[in-house]
Formats: C-alpha cells, sequence, structure tokens
C-alpha cells in the first residue's frame, strides 16, 4: 500500500494511469485484509471507464466510511476521489 504518511500532502494531479494504479492496491490490501464486498467493488478496474471508475469510487467509499479498522484504504479512496477531475 501507498506510505500511511501521505495524507500530509495529498497529490491532486493523479493521471488516469496513476488513479487506476492506485484503486488496484486497494483492491489487493482489501483482499488481503479479508474485506471481499471492497474488493468486489474493485474487481477489473483496469478494464472500466472513467465515468464507471468514479462511480465505483463513490461506492467504494460508502463501504469503508464507518469502518474504523479500514481507515488506510478510505484515505486512498479520498485521495482518488480527490482526483477523479482527471479522468479521460
Amino acid at each position: 500500500m501507498i506510505n500511511e504518511n501521505e495524507t500530509l500532502r495529498w497529490p491532486t494531479n493523479l493521471d488516469h494511469d496513476a488513479i487506476v494504479r492506485r484503486l488496484v492496491e486497494v483492491r489487493k490490501a482489501a483482499e488481503e485484509g479479508g474485506f471481499a464486498a471492497l474488493a468486489e467493488q474493485l474487481a477489473n478496474v483496469e478494464a472500466m471507464t472513467p465515468a464507471h471508475i468514479g462511480a465505483c469510487v463513490i461506492g467504494a467509499i460508502g463501504l469503508v466510511q464507518e469502518k474504523h479498522e479500514h481507515r488506510g484504504l478510505a484515505t486512498q479512496l479520498e485521495m482518488v476521489a480527490m482526483n477523479l477531475k482527471n479522468l479521460k
């Protein structure tokens, strides 16, 4: 997973490929952490359209927002959400 301290300085210029890479990392971490619903939400993100990626990110945030044990995943998803405007 990306550096846990990265919340101090969030990148706001992630391009499509960087967004997908982060989502794949979140999916892998969710799988490893036994969070099947989140992993399923992000399944096949590599082949999604930008609109579908945006919808999946918003849905994924909904899955983790109340789960304090998955705060690191939530942070990564929030970072991606701030960059959705860069999807092309």
